[in-house]
């Protein structure tokens, strides 16, 4: 991956993701495309930033990028919150830039990424989106369409005889990201990007960080019984002093 276009990049597992890239001697350019802008203190030589906000209806921003060789899509937002209290317009919001915006994105840049030349896609979806999760109702349907979107998109690319793929990264909850209000830090995620990147580069279409530590169990838990799980959730999250 030498020039590498990374939505949602100026903060969290994004801006990790970019900075590892960029320590690598072969990469070139890494573009960081963020509604926020950058903080200077992670200002990197290879790093050209730009602001833009995914809930615009004018998508032709994204032509300026047609030399990557890789598109990394780590924006969308969510929080906590019963379905009763969240606004109209954060409904709105949340499946536009979660989910809309990511199918226009891979639908931009679909014939690289459908092409004979290697490209590397990822998007960060959610383990919200493999179960229901009470309190993220909205954010777990945002990232469940994007989950079968995916699926359904990686049989078309291997029967057009290409070997790309789209990897769906689905962690559970990641410290050191500003997601739900929090602060980045690198150091608590650069073991995660790197681990992101070599799935990347080896064009996986899935992966599930601790998957076998601890969410291959609760899908199983899901499968089985998914009121009953959708209950534990419900008071795992009550417990776990996440809620405003």
């Amino acid at each position: 991956m030498k020039r590498v276009l990374v939505v949602g990049g100026a903060n969290g597992i994004g801006l990790s993701i970019a900075t590892e890239i960029a320590m690598r001697e072969d990469s070139e350019k890494i573009y960081i495309v963020d509604r926020a802008p950058l903080n200077g203190k992670y200002v990197h030589p290879k790093f050209e930033t730009f602001q833009f906000d995914l809930t615009s209806e004018d998508f032709s921003f994204f032509s300026r990028f047609q030399d990557i060789d890789a598109l990394m899509i780590t924006a969308g937002f969510g929080r906590l919150a019963l379905f009763k209290d969240l606004d109209e317009q954060y409904i709105i919001d949340t499946m536009n830039v979660n989910t809309v915006a990511v199918m226009r994105l891979i639908h931009r840049f679909y014939d690289k990424i459908q092409g004979v030349k290697d490209f590397y896609c990822g998007v960060m979806v959610s383990i919200a989106g493999f179960m229901s999760s009470p309190f993220f109702s909205v954010y777990g349907a945002s990232k469940a369409a994007l989950k079968i979107f995916i699926e359904s998109v990686n049989v078309e690319l291997e029967k057009s005889g290409t070997s790309n793929r789209i990897l769906n990264i689905s962690p559970g909850a990641i410290k050191g990201t500003s997601f739900n209000q929090g602060d980045t830090d690198l150091s608590q995620t650069s073991v995660l990007a790197q681990q992101i990147i070599k799935h990347l580069e080896t064009k996986d279409d899935l992966f599930i960080p601790q998957y076998d530590e601890v969410f291959k169990h609760v899908l199983s838990r899901y499968h089985a019984d998914f009121r009953e799980e959708g209950r534990h959730s419900y008071e795992y999250k009550l417990k776990s002093g996440r809620i405003k």
